[in-house]
């Protein structure tokens, strides 16, 4: 099997590059941050009011019995059989997210499932820690990454689009606190493997980053 390794910061369209491109190349594309944010949006249904405490988060995962399922080459994230993949884009969800996945039992919990697919399939996978953790001996690896600014930018104008009143400040001031977190974290912390192709899309617009995500990882094929 061929495995695509993308990992890179919130913010960069890694999920929107990776899907792209996936479906060019006639992979399967798997969103591992939908799993975290799955286990978030199950801790806060189950009452949980601090995610970042492993004594709240840990006991809520007896009950996340989470799949992933692909419906017409898309990925659907299940929680319990209901199809959350809309519920999981919240942006409370989002920080949770990122909380949670710094439990190790959380990461512990959702790393069969994700090399099982990858085991099975030739896939794409994006998150924070796939090259080098998850999905180590991957083929291909790429740090997809860009400014902070740009990718507050591109998140306003996405949110705003979508009708929601939203500020530029504190979109890019929760960008640069889930960097932060995200690389600064005691288990899998963000960042690139040593093997892995560093792809910077901040001056570039998103079909061109898909163009430029294809190309590299055509030329290493």
């Amino acid at each position: 099997m061929i495995n695509v390794a993308i990992d890179g910061p919130a913010g960069a369209g890694k999920s929107t590059i990776a899907r792209r491109a996936a479906a060019e190349l006639g992979f399967i594309y798997v969103d591992t941050g939908a799993l975290y944010r799955t286990v978030a949006l199950n801790a806060l249904r189950s009452g949980v009011e601090n995610t970042k405490n492993p004594e709240e988060v840990i006991p809520t995962l007896t009950n996340a019995k989470i799949e992933l399922k692909f419906i017409d080459g898309e990925q659907h994230v299940f929680l319990r059989d209901e199809d959350v993949s809309q519920a999981i884009r919240q942006n409370e969800v989002s920080m949770a997210a990122s909380n949670v996945s710094s439990i190790p039992e959380v990461r512990s919990f959702l790393f069969d499932l994700q090399r099982n697919i990858a085991k099975n399939n030739d896939c794409i996978m994006d998150g924070r820690d796939i090259g080098t953790v998850v999905l180590p001996d991957a083929k291909i690896k790429i740090f997809l990454t860009a400014s902070a600014e740009a990718r507050a930018d591109r998140r306003f104008k996405e949110l705003k689009e979508k009708g929601q009143d939203v500020s530029y400040d504190v979109i890019l001031k929760e960008i640069i606190e889930r960097d932060n977190q995200d690389m600064n974290r005691a288990t899998a912390p963000l960042k690139q493997a040593e093997d892995a192709v560093l792809v910077d899309t901040t001056e570039i617009n998103l079909e061109e980053s898909i163009e430029l995500m294809i190309k590299t990882i055509k030329e290493r094929l």
